[in-house]
This record gives C-alpha cells, structure tokens and sequence, in this order.
C-alpha cells in the first residue's frame, strides 16, 4: 500500500499527463459555437432571399468573412474533439488508430475546403 496523499495522486494527471484539457478544449469550443453559430444562423436569415450577388455583397465585408472563417475553424475543431471521443470510448482493437488519423484528416479537409470558399467568397476570386 502506498503512503500517498489523494492530492499527490491527482497532481500526476493520470497515465497521459494531459488532465482535462481535452475537456476544457470541448467545452470552450462549444461556447465559441454557441456564439458563432448563432452569427452564422443570423445571416442565413437575413439572405435567404437573397440572390448570389446578395450573398458576394454581404461576404465583401471582411468582418463577415472573418466571423464566417472563425465559425468554420471552431465548429470543425469541436467536431474533430467530439469524434475523438466518441472513437475512444466505442472503438477498440486495431481500428482505433487508423480512425482517430482519418477523423483528424477529415477535420482538416473539411475546414480547408469551407476556408477556401470563404475566402473565394470574401476576395471575389
């Protein structure tokens, strides 16, 4: 039996040394998103009458296409978490790896594809 304190044994942060930053990064992601998605679901609104030059119009702004890039960047980090997650506590064996590398790169395509369109969008290539 070890002569431990349990404060001693919390401050080792368990076998990955990480803690609840994984957690902290989910919940913090959520709220951006609250806030994002919310400009986002606001725009909508507001051009879903609109024609494609009322969409190029409204992206012109750069405070659009800059809320519009965060949004995108937020939401996809958040997925990327909330996929972690649910890979690791449903997934065992040999897939597990391959699946957290694909969801990761998923993420990154999706976020990279929605960027670009954005900034297509925001520049007016």
């Amino acid at each position: 039996m070890k002569m431990r304190t349990d404060l001693s044994r919390v401050r080792g942060l368990g076998a990955a040394h990480d803690g609840t930053g994984h957690f902290w990064h989910q919940r913090l992601s959520g709220i951006s998103n609250a806030i994002l998605l919310t400009a986002f679901v606001i725009l909508l609104v507001v051009l879903h009458d609109g024609t494609y030059a009322d969409v190029r119009a409204a992206f012109a702004n750069p405070f659009v296409g800059l809320v519009m890039a965060l949004t995108i960047v937020s939401a996809t980090f958040h997925m990327r978490l909330g996929m972690q997650v649910i890979i690791e506590d449903y997934i065992h064996g040999h897939l597990r790896v391959p699946l957290q590398i694909l969801n990761t790169f998923f993420a990154i395509l999706v976020a990279a594809v929605s960027l670009i369109a954005i900034g297509r969008l925001t520049f007016g290539a």
